[in-house]
């Protein structure tokens, strides 16, 4: 394989994961979740670090802090390990699947959840998911979802399939962003540098205080990863290293998209971008524009 190939090859890898991210990611924005949550006993953030660790069993606070990697641990350790006092993880894992089923059913309509297009998709996107299956070295929490049973419908196999993609692509990201020896908080500086989501959505949503940021701010112009201008900005050689850490992310998700294929991947997007859509319209509207054009 080329090194043009290489890169032609994760293009459409990641085109394929950005496009069926959001029919996962709904999961986090769903008032349906939330009450599932609520009536176990806990809010919805509570709920978040619960039923995602879930599949981890009763987890300490310091490996949900080790598996989430960006989050501040005090933040984790409000949550956890009090929420198994309150339920166990299996019931949190139920609560998300009962949460995400309500919400798929509510947005997208009986009709689209039944549709052979939605069985279509949970085949293909399950081949994906089942060539990963058996690679879960150096990946947690993708091997604690990997060993969760499928759901029998198709749109929560559907659901569930990219729950595991995009755990194995979210564990090969810690390591990429290890490697470049960023820290939790330093790497979430860098991606607001980058211009893709606000610095104050990203520092507020992980709960770290504008100390902490200042402090990994003048850290990352120290070791030249940010310009030094009033404004928040990567660095020309932070850019580049910035571009590598996607770049190897990129390379460790890869497999299950290289081995389903493009045409299979093309296919996979085609059905499953106007369910994207329809849930990102609702629940996270950031995501929008990037899945109306279908590019990586």
């Amino acid at each position: 394989m080329t090194h043009d190939t290489d890169r032609d090859s994760l293009a459409f890898a990641r085109e394929t994961w950005r496009t069926v991210e959001p029919y996962h990611g709904a999961v986090y924005f769903s008032p349906e979740a939330a009450a599932q949550y609520a009536e176990l006993g806990v809010d919805a953030r509570t709920g978040y670090f619960a039923s995602r660790s879930a599949a981890l069993g009763a987890a300490s606070a310091d490996v949900v802090i080790a598996t989430f990697y960006n989050f501040n641990p005090q933040l984790v350790r409000r949550a956890i390990p009090s929420a198994w006092d309150v339920a166990t993880p299996q019931r949190f894992a139920a609560a998300r699947l009962t949460g995400i089923d309500a919400t798929l059913r509510r947005i997208l309509g009986a009709e689209i959840v039944s549709s052979p297009e939605m069985v279509r998709a949970a085949e293909l996107a399950r081949a994906a998911a089942e060539v990963i299956v058996s690679h879960p070295q150096g990946r947690p929490l993708f091997a604690a979802h990997a060993a969760l049973p499928w759901p029998g419908e198709p749109h929560l196999a559907l659901w569930h399939a990219q729950t595991l993609l995009r755990e194995f692509r979210g564990d090969g990201h810690v390591a990429a962003l290890l490697t470049a020896g960023l820290s939790g908080i330093e790497a979430l500086v860098t991606h607001a540098a980058a211009g893709d989501v606000d610095a104050g959505v990203l520092r507020d949503s992980r709960a770290w205080t504008a100390q902490q940021w200042g402090e990994a701010v003048q850290n990352l112009r120290e070791r030249g990863w940010l310009d030094d201008g009033p404004h928040l900005a990567l660095s020309e050689d932070g850019a580049r290293r910035r571009a590598e850490i996607e770049h190897t992310t990129d390379r460790l998700a890869a497999l299950p998209y290289l081995t389903l294929g493009p045409t299979a991947c093309a296919e996979l997007c085609s059905l499953v971008r106007p369910f994207s859509l329809a849930l990102a319209k609702e629940l996270l509207p950031w995501a929008v524009g990037r899945l109306s054009v279908g590019r990586p």
